[in-house]
This record gives C-alpha cells, sequence and structure tokens, in this order.
C-alpha cells in the first residue's frame, strides 16, 4: 500500500485529506453489505442486480479510501486507488472500472448493457473489496 501515490493525488486535487469517522466508516460498509446481497438475488432483473453490486463495490470502495485518510472528488478514483487502499489486484479494480463505463453510459445516456457474466464478475469483485476491507479493518483495531 502507497500512501504516498495517495498524497501525489492529492497534490493534482482528485483527492482530499479528511480525518474519517469510525461511524462514517461503519455506514458505508453497512451499506455496502446490504447492496451486495440484495444484488445476489436472482429473482431481480439483471440491470438491477449490476445496479445494486455497482453500488456495493463504490460503498465499499469509498469505505476504503476514507479510512486512509482521504475523500475523492470523482467516483471513478475510489476504484482507481485500490491497489493502494487495500492491495487490490489490477484485475480487480479493472472490472470495477469497465462497470463504471457502463454505469456512466446507463446514467448520462440512458444505455445499459449488462451481461450476465459482467455482472458474476462485478460480483466477485466486490466480494474481494469486502474480505480485503474487513481484514484491513481487523488489523487497525
Amino acid at each position: 500500500m502507497s500512501l504516498q501515490s495517495l498524497d501525489n493525488l492529492v497534490k493534482t486535487g482528485q483527492l482530499k485529506t479528511e480525518p474519517c469517522s469510525q461511524s462514517e466508516f461503519d455506514g458505508l460498509v453497512r451499506s455496502g453489505q446490504a447492496r451486495l446481497k440484495d444484488a445476489g438475488n436472482t429473482s431481480l432483473a439483471l440491470e438491477s442486480r449490476f445496479d445494486l453490486a455497482y453500488n456495493a463495490a463504490h460503498s465499499l470502495a469509498l469505505a476504503a479510501l476514507r479510512k486512509c485518510g482521504y475523500r475523492s472528488t470523482n467516483r471513478y478514483v475510489v476504484f482507481q486507488v485500490l491497489p493502494h487502499t487495500l492491495g487490490i489486484e489490477q484485475s480487480v479494480w479493472r472490472v470495477l472500472a469497465k462497470c463504471h463505463d457502463c454505469r456512466n453510459l446507463a446514467e448520462y445516456e440512458g444505455h445499459l448493457e449488462v451481461s450476465e457474466q459482467l455482472l458474476q464478475d462485478l460480483l466477485i469483485a466486490t466480494h474481494s473489496v469486502l474480505k480485503r476491507l474487513h481484514k484491513k479493518d481487523e488489523t487497525n483495531r
């Protein structure tokens, strides 16, 4: 984990330093876990499950960033810095970045193309983030 890399993003204006409160962290994790659980509900539409899983991933990645004492000015950055906040592999954050692009197409252009495979990749990536986040939180207590 490289906090120097995060500090460099502060210099470019993509991150701000800001102390994290435990209640904020806990709330982000709770939200991420609830959405991740709901994303596993196969009775929901594929698009709904994708939305839930994406928002779970974002909440958990933001929790990791906040735990390190930073706040992002850009949604994408919380995924991009996962190798520095949680030691997440590039392959995991690339899935999250791809899903971010899909989410943006849906939000801003009304075009959502989600496959079952992309959803499964997103769920696996999000579970990986959650697992690392729990591990980091346990070691910091």
